[in-house]
């Protein structure tokens, strides 16, 4: 198949699906007589588990080791296991400094209950403070 149709049964544009082969996740595909690039179905296979992996929020060197792992069956899982645990430890770290952003954007949501002109808002007056005092 051709880039347009792989691109048409994996949601990635043609940009993306050559940029996946220059990073080296996808491999080059082989050429029609007229040059043109001819995919098969490991492309479209190893392309929805690239779209997975990146679905999880999985970096590119990330899905690279995982494909290089993948590709040598024999090979032990165990820099997959480690590579995991780290993205979930940072995915906690992620959702703790959300958590404190939150508190903090409800904490200055409470600074103004109503609506009146601006030059009155508690919120737009600490946002100004604050601003004064990273200055």
């Amino acid at each position: 198949m051709r880039i347009g149709e792989l691109a048409g049964h994996t949601g990635y544009t043609v940009e993306a699906i050559r940029h996946y082969e220059s990073a080296g996740l996808l491999p080059k595909p082989a050429r029609t007589v007229s040059n043109y690039r001819s995919y098969g179905p490991q492309h479209l296979e190893r392309l929805q588990f690239i779209r997975h992996c990146r679905s999880l929020n999985m970096a590119l060197d990330d899905i690279r080791t995982l494909l290089a792992v993948r590709d040598a069956p024999d090979q032990r899982c165990g820099a997959v296991n480690a590579m995991l645990d780290l993205h979930i430890t940072q995915v906690g770290q992620r959702i703790a400094e959300l958590r404190a952003l939150q508190q903090q954007l409800q904490g200055i949501r409470g600074l103004c209950n109503q609506d009146q002109a601006a030059r009155d808002c508690a919120i737009l007056q600490h946002l100004s403070e604050v601003a004064d005092q990273k200055a």
